[in-house]
């Protein structure tokens, strides 16, 4: 019997600043160290230098195959953070893992002197919340440098998107937004193969529109670039599960499931032990066939 995978078109390789990441039938994990005093799920956490580095350590042994750093929380009604305080919090961080992290480094940012700052440190992607349109030197930054960059879709801003999000068509219009951005970033020089885009779940969605790009995962590989999601955590699995308040680690392993099913090629977690082991038995237990 074929594997779904294998007759579904996908990218195969993104090209990052110095090394490129190749997929295969798992999705590569892309660990999130949040050096933020409020992200809604672990805010605080590692927000010093101390425990962001342990933190970072910790993922990359876990099985990590990309860790992606920020310094602004984008959780829904957050408030903005200048550039001085952003690179305040990732700079020290940054510094002290030069030589220590062998995987790739992702900067999460929506600044071009953030991101400048992340790849002098020896950052390889900048992963843009905005989709490289909020600071029009970001371009710039990705063209110079030839980094990976992450195109992700958000409707208005962290502290408007969820003002009652509202689509005709939420798989239709994201797919043609997405479809928009990568060819604005190929006209600006930014080469093909360093592309990723991500639909944005929980950034300007509803419940039901964030379940609708889930099960429609598939279809944004149409597009010919890396599809990564970041689906953990979210309140859409407080509501799956009944009690928002609950541990959503659990349901996030689920989605996460569904998403390796559909052939996307990057996952954005929090628990990436977990998410190593349980892709792992659904790989060998036959979970692709």
């Amino acid at each position: 019997m074929s594997r779904v995978l294998q007759a579904t078109p996908r990218a195969n390789q993104w090209k990052l600043r110095t090394r490129a990441l190749e997929f295969g039938e798992l999705p590569c994990i892309m660990g999130i160290v949040n050096v933020t005093p409020d992200s809604f799920s672990d805010g605080g956490h590692y927000f010093t230098p101390n425990t962001a580095i342990e933190h970072a350590l910790r993922l990359e042994d876990e099985g990590a195959d990309i860790l992606d750093f920020g310094g602004e929380s984008t959780r829904p009604y957050s408030q903005p953070v200048n550039i001085d305080d952003e690179l305040r919090r990732i700079v020290p961080v940054l510094e002290a893992l030069i030589g220590r992290i062998s995987i790739p480094i992702s900067i999460d940012t929506s600044k071009s002197e953030v991101a400048r700052a992340a790849i002098g440190l020896g950052a390889e992607i900048i992963n843009d919340v905005t989709g490289l349109e909020h600071d029009p030197a970001m371009i710039e930054v990705a063209v110079q440098s030839q980094v990976g960059v992450c195109a992700m879709h958000m409707r208005g801003t962290p502290q408007t998107m969820q003002n009652d999000p509202t689509y005709t068509n939420v798989v239709g219009e994201i797919y043609d937004y997405l479809a928009a951005r990568d060819a604005a970033l190929l006209r600006a020089g930014i080469a093909p193969e360093r592309i990723c885009l991500d639909p944005g779940i929980g950034f300007g969605k509803s419940h039901e529109h964030n379940l609708e790009l889930i099960r429609a995962a598939r279809t944004f590989l149409n597009l010919d670039r890396p599809i990564l999601v970041g689906h953990s955590r979210k309140g859409f699995i407080g509501k799956l599960i009944g009690n928002k308040d609950a541990n959503r680690d659990a349901g996030t392993l689920g989605v996460t499931l569904v998403l390796a099913r559909l052939g996307v090629q990057i996952v954005r977690v929090h628990d990436v032990q977990a998410t190593r082991h349980a892709l792992a038995t659904f790989q060998a237990c036959g979970g692709f066939a």
